[in-house]
């Protein structure tokens, strides 16, 4: 059985070319390797780039969206499979049921609830699946700074820690998801 990668990230590009590039790999990298991608199900912003180089590649993508962003923002319908949910929180399930690894790309408020949420998740061992942050153009070093500081202040055990990793190009981190999932 195919493994399905989820995919946390924007519906924003960013202001650096350096995320697109990223995504665009991501993606593309994803479909070659026979991965499958699972992501927000959006046609804009990285998530957009990420999900129409996998399907260029050849890949199977499916976006899940919620009825209320499907209304707001554009829906990829090229995708291979599109679920339209109720809420947030029935996307948030089922995105995380549909993967074998989560990956956080660039992005706002709702990438960064994403990936918490899912190392929350792992800290309470509701899963063991790989987390990982490709920290592109140093896009996460405030918030690893963050989780550094909330070590220090007793908010956070250090082997939570061991809960990601953080990488620093597409080739790493497709190295560390092949490593992770064999």
């Amino acid at each position: 059985m195919a493994r399905s990668i989820c995919l946390y990230c924007g519906s924003r590009a960013g202001f650096s070319p350096a995320f697109t590039v990223a995504a665009d790999a991501f993606g593309t990298a994803v479909a070659t390797r026979g991965w499958g991608l699972v992501y927000g199900g959006g046609n804009i912003g990285l998530m957009g780039v990420a999900a129409r180089a996998a399907l260029a590649a050849g890949g199977q993508v499916v976006g899940i969206i919620p009825q209320t962003l499907l209304e707001h923002e554009l829906s990829l319908q090229a995708v291979s499979e599109l679920i339209v949910t109720t809420n947030l929180r029935e996307r948030k399930a089922l995105m995380f049921e549909r993967s074998d690894a989560f990956v956080a790309l660039p992005g706002g408020f709702g990438t960064l609830e994403e990936v918490v949420e899912t190392l929350t998740l792992g800290q309470l061992r509701y899963h063991h699946k790989p987390v990982f942050f490709l920290n592109t153009d140093g896009f996460f070093t405030p918030l690893l700074a963050f989780f550094d500081h909330a070590v220090a202040a007793g908010f956070i055990h250090p082997a939570h820690l061991q809960l990601f990793a953080v990488v620093h190009d597409v080739p790493e981190l497709l190295a560390r998801l092949e490593a992770a999932l064999s």
